[in-house]
């Protein structure tokens, strides 16, 4: 019942501002324009609030990931005098593979906040506006890493699996 009540009044609010954006005085246009201009700036800001949450808890993520291999890898090291020489390699391997993962996605985070900063700069007129093709780049280029550290998971547990049976 409550929440048909603030539908109802929601919906009469927004009646009230388009009768008075279109079909009112002088003053009730502007005030409604005005409040209209708001709630973009808000919903706006709100998106891109949420855009960056998201970016940092992807990137917090692969931080978890990275930091959980290196402890498997330390551990496999520890218990290295049971394991033969092949299994030995492919740890080897896989932490190259950790290594290399860990300064691309650095590389990623690096590009992806300058590209933020230039975003938040003016632009200047005439300029071409790059950022969204850059930014889809930048996009491909975070799931692929993604792709490549889930790859990297995968044949770290297939490895533990392997040094488990031996």
């Amino acid at each position: 019942m409550i929440r048909f009540l603030i539908k109802i009044g929601l919906l009469l609010v927004v009646g009230i501002l388009i009768y008075n954006r279109f079909f009112g005085t002088d003053a009730e246009k502007e005030q409604a324009k005005e409040i209209f201009r708001k709630t973009g700036d808000l919903v706006s800001d709100t998106w891109s609030l949420l855009r960056s949450e998201k970016e940092k808890l992807d990137a917090g993520k692969y931080d978890r990931a990275l930091e959980q291999l290196g402890q498997v890898y330390q551990s496999l090291r520890q218990g290295a005098k049971y394991l033969d020489q092949n299994v030995l390699q492919r740890l080897g391997e896989l932490e190259r593979r950790k290594v290399e993962l860990e300064q691309q996605l650095g590389a990623l985070e690096s590009a992806e906040q300058a590209l933020r900063e230039k975003a938040q700069q003016p632009k200047k007129k005439g300029a071409a506006d790059t950022t969204s093709a850059q930014q889809a780049e930048l996009a491909r280029e975070r799931q692929r890493l993604q792709r490549e550290l889930e790859q990297l998971l995968r044949d770290s547990d297939s490895l533990v699996k392997q040094a488990q049976k031996q």
